[in-house]
């Protein structure tokens, strides 16, 4: 980050020492030093009067850092997008896999069981609905790409729009049909079986 030098050389520019610039901050001159060395960032507030006794905007003090900020930010949501889009597509995989066993064999226990399985389910479906909206990204390439940490240019985004209704049909459609042929291909099974 950029802030730690910003802070030493406008300092040195102003000929204060730590001890005197942590005075007129109401920080102590070790805090200074943190910061100076980047161990520690200044709240908002110390930021402000930093910006106004170094007599520069608030932009110019933190500049660099803003782009380190924004770049961690996005990619804290690219993992936390891929870490329940994980755990959705295991739980949605055992939820297939597993209803019908644990109805046939389990009965109103399985029902109960296999309920709150789907609930959870349900729950990563709706948190990554949730990231998916607020990053407005609908179809496949647009996921593949912020997954990526890239965006698509203007032309791709427009053709991109065009196709997400026609997406959303064919996937829930395709979702229903496997679902539907796994569950009877389990059902058939268990009642070959017994």
């Amino acid at each position: 980050m950029e802030l730690n030098k910003q802070i030493k050389k406008h300092r040195t520019t102003m000929n204060l020492s730590q001890e005197e610039l942590a005075d007129r901050l109401y920080v102590t001159r070790q805090t200074i030093s943190n910061w100076e060395t980047g161990k520690n960032y200044p709240d908002i507030h110390s930021l402000l009067l930093m910006s106004s006794l170094f007599g520069v905007s608030l932009d110019q003090l933190i500049k660099g850092d803003l782009d380190i900020m924004r770049e961690k930010i996005e990619k804290e949501d690219i993992k936390k997008f891929n870490f329940y889009g994980s755990i959705f597509t295991i739980l949605l995989i055992v939820c297939i896999i597993s209803i019908a066993p644990m109805i046939y064999f389990l009965e109103f226990y399985g029902i109960i069981i296999a309920s709150l399985l789907f609930g959870i389910t349900f729950y990563f479906a709706i948190k990554i609905e949730k990231y998916k909206k607020e990053n407005d990204i609908q179809t496949y390439k647009e996921i593949v790409s912020f997954c990526n940490g890239e965006r698509l240019d203007e032309m791709a985004r427009n053709r991109e729009y065009g196709k997400r209704p026609y997406q959303k049909f064919l996937l829930a459609l395709a979702c229903g049909l496997i679902t539907s042929v796994i569950s009877i291909l389990v059902l058939k099974l268990l009642s070959f079986i017994n």
